[in-house]
């Protein structure tokens, strides 16, 4: 069976503005918001941690940079991966990026909710009340999305702006109150430097998920090559300085005790620097942060699957394009899998921070393999190509994805063992999805 069909191309509704917003909203979403509280019981490891994951998240950057410019496609990493290995390496990345997004809304939804309990404290320790707000949230997020691309671009690009102005205030001025004291010791864990670094890493990783957003709606944006490269790392250096100097100012302002205890630490921080109404102004914001995440994430929840439909290497429903031009069917199938997950973690025996921190685990696992991927495509590619074609430059950008490559397994072995069985165990389900498709197509060769 052939690919299928595209849609006949139009004008991209997306320029560098946009792209960078999407990078922005989706790195810059509930992940960051929590972190310093997730992060407390390490002290000062976690800065020094943020300071290398945030490297690594560049390397990674620059790593989608240039494959953007070499297959500018929808589909992002499955695109790339595709290019590099043939279908059967597509299919698993593909299949392993949806399953990361949609495993991962819940989490940013459920941040969501612990910044709502700043304005309503009633909402601390119902934890039904919480899951049906971040249910709300998720469809809410669906719906404009149905409505098309240009949409959620638009409002994408409203929220991000809003959304940064408190965050860099704590960012930043927050530095004159810092207690360098909280700070000491480095390592208050019994653990060794190493390990506690170790543990960290998935947790920061996953506030730099999103990275790589700029290249998944390849096909929506104008001119490409320059626009998803400059949106991309303008996206990791803007998130990169936010957050280790937010974290600093967090984690300097509160003890670790405080912080701990914390739903909403960036919130709490402000309270402190400046009274009542900054702790409620940068609540707001991270409500509305998470929200923007939500929002690019489930469009590229939709544009994933949609480019493997178009190869034949998904089943043809993600393909299926509305009257407003979007994956509706896709849309709704991956939104009612994380409505799923999220009923589960409500009604299962886990704590709510246990299966908060269990969805962001597994979550990253089942992000970071793309990225591994990616990383050796990059290399792959570079090797094959670089003395023909003149923007390629092995020897420059070799040793870049030698580095994204070798933290992208680091951060997948900091995630521990349970989340890794689980994340092979969804990868494998996904063979038998692979074979029947295989075989449809070979259905008219017979």
């Amino acid at each position: 069976m052939p690919d299928l069909p595209k849609p006949a191309a139009s004008p991209g509704s997306y320029g560098v503005w946009t792209c960078t917003a999407l990078v922005v909203g989706n790195i810059v979403g509930s992940g960051f918001f929590l972190a310093p509280a997730a992060l407390a019981p390490y002290g000062a490891v976690a800065l020094i941690a943020w300071g290398v994951v945030s490297i690594g998240a560049l390397c990674l950057g620059l790593v989608f940079a240039r494959l953007s410019r070499i297959a500018p496609e929808t589909g992002g990493p499955y695109a790339y991966v595709r290019l590099g290995f043939g279908d059967f390496a597509g299919f698993l990345v593909a299949w392993l990026y949806w399953i990361s997004i949609w495993i991962s809304l819940p989490a940013i939804a459920l941040g969501a909710t612990d910044y709502l309990h700043f304005f309503f404290p009633a909402l601390q320790g119902r934890p039904y009340a919480n899951s049906a707000l971040a249910l709300m949230m998720i469809l809410a997020v669906g719906l404009l999305n149905l409505k098309g691309t240009k949409e959620v671009g638009m409002v994408q690009l409203i929220i991000v702006s809003v959304k940064l102005v408190p965050f860099l205030a704590v960012a930043f001025i927050g530095l004159f109150w810092v207690d360098w004291s909280h700070f000491s010791p480095i390592n208050p864990t019994p653990m060794s430097f190493f390990m506690a670094f170790a543990a960290t890493t998935p947790f920061i990783m996953y506030a730099f998920t999103g990275l790589e957003t700029a290249t998944v709606p390849a096909g929506e944006v104008r001119d490409p090559r320059r626009t998803i490269a400059i949106a991309t790392i303008a996206g990791v250096l803007l998130a990169a300085a936010l957050y280790t100097f937010g974290t600093l100012s967090v984690m300097g302002v509160m003890s670790r005790t405080a912080l701990e205890q914390s739903n909403a630490p960036f919130a709490d921080a402000a309270e402190v620097m400046w009274g009542n109404w900054a702790g409620y102004m940068v609540a707001a914001a991270a409500i509305l942060s998470s929200l923007a995440a939500l929002n690019g994430w489930t469009l590229v929840m939709a544009l994933v699957p949609l480019a493997a439909a178009r190869h034949g290497l998904l089943p043809r429903a993600f393909a299926e394009l509305s009257t407003n031009g979007v994956p509706a069917k896709g849309i709704m199938i991956s939104m009612s899998l994380s409505i799923l997950v999220l009923l589960l973690q409500s009604t299962g025996s886990k704590s709510l921070l246990a299966a908060y921190e269990f969805i962001i685990q597994l979550s990253i696992v089942t992000e970071m393999a793309p990225y591994v991927f990616c990383c050796v495509v990059e290399g792959l590619i570079l090797l094959s190509l670089g003395r023909r074609i003149g923007f390629l430059k092995p020897l420059t950008y070799l040793p870049v994805a030698i580095i994204g490559f070798g933290f992208s397994m680091f951060t997948i072995f900091g995630a521990g063992s349970q989340p890794v069985m689980w994340a092979f165990l969804l990868m494998l389900a996904g063979l038998p999805v692979y074979v029947m498709i295989r075989l449809r197509r070979s259905e008219p060769e017979l």
